[in-house]
């Protein structure tokens, strides 16, 4: 493994602005969003929308993921990223939900998930997970992905190309009629083939008009999950693989979510309809 030092916080610029003709999501400004109570089936006007969302999300992490190189700080990324989106059209999610300060999430190398963009320095040798959610029309497109950044090593490169296999086989798993426990079990033994942990307190989530509606998408095999998938059902999957323990610590900034034993993590996400025969995927740039 990388002999990388662990990270830590570095400073966070002031909020950036977005232009008031851009709609906000109903949570902006609160300390929480209103829960959601309808359907998890989406008709397909809905679905339409969070594909025009999620193409957005899409390309403003691509943007993003353009200027990775060691030298470049994860504050840098946002301001793409941000810029992306507010000049489409559409609000990034993240900023101001439950009070987080930022436009996407930037998890480097032991960083599980809800790494806070800011002054640190991406380095030769780290991975980094860009989570970009797009809101426009009314709707949420939420997709992350997992980079390297200059000459990584062989063991977190592989982590990456099997965390994001592992996504690829989870979508070709979902079908009506199936469990939701299907994908994580999909997930959870392609991960055990090589060792690794899966995260099982962050998971994949509903979403359509709600950043988080309240259905659950566990990655590893949950007896629990048994709700059923049916055509219209939008939500993300998102695993997360680890190359130690599936355990974790926070840091103080109640967002930063870290491998209990610092080994390094990768996730890749994309959210997806459930279609009659199968799942279609609304994050494609």
């Amino acid at each position: 493994m990388s002999g990388q030092s662990l990270l830590a916080p570095g400073e966070i610029t002031p909020v950036r602005s977005v232009p008031g003709n851009i709609r906000r999501p109903e949570y902006v400004g609160k300390p929480a969003p209103t829960p959601y109570t309808g359907p998890e089936v989406q008709d397909s006007d809905t679905v339409e929308r969070m594909r025009i969302a999620g193409r957005i999300a899409a390309q403003a992490m691509e943007e993003a993921a353009k200027l990775i190189a060691p030298g470049v700080t994860t504050d840098e990324l946002d301001r793409v990223a941000h810029a992306f989106m507010v000049d489409h059209g559409a609000y990034p999610s993240t900023l101001g939900y439950r009070g987080f300060p930022k436009s996407l999430c930037t998890s480097v190398n032991e960083v599980i998930c809800h790494g806070i963009p800011d002054s640190t320095v991406l380095r030769d040798g780290d991975i980094v997970n860009l989570d970009v959610t797009a809101y426009i029309n009314g709707v949420h497109g939420d997709n992350n992905a997992t980079y390297l950044c200059g000459d990584v090593d062989e063991e977190s490169r592989l982590l990456v190309e099997r965390t994001r296999e592992s996504l690829n086989r989870a979508i070709k798993a979902v079908r009506p009629g199936r469990q939701i426990n299907v994908i994580g079990r999909v997930i959870e033994s392609y991960a055990k083939r090589f060792g690794y942990g899966v995260v099982r307190d962050f998971t994949g989530h509903g979403i359509n008009s709600s950043f988080h509606s309240g259905l659950i998408v566990p990655h590893y095999d949950s007896p629990h999950a048994t709700t059923v998938m049916r055509p219209g059902m939008t939500f993300t999957i998102e695993p997360m693989l680890t190359l130690g323990t599936h355990e974790y610590d926070m840091w103080d900034d109640g967002w930063t979510v870290v491998t209990k034993d610092r080994r390094r993590t990768a996730q890749f996400e994309h959210t997806l309809v459930v279609t009659e025969t199968g799942a279609d995927v609304l994050t494609l740039p």
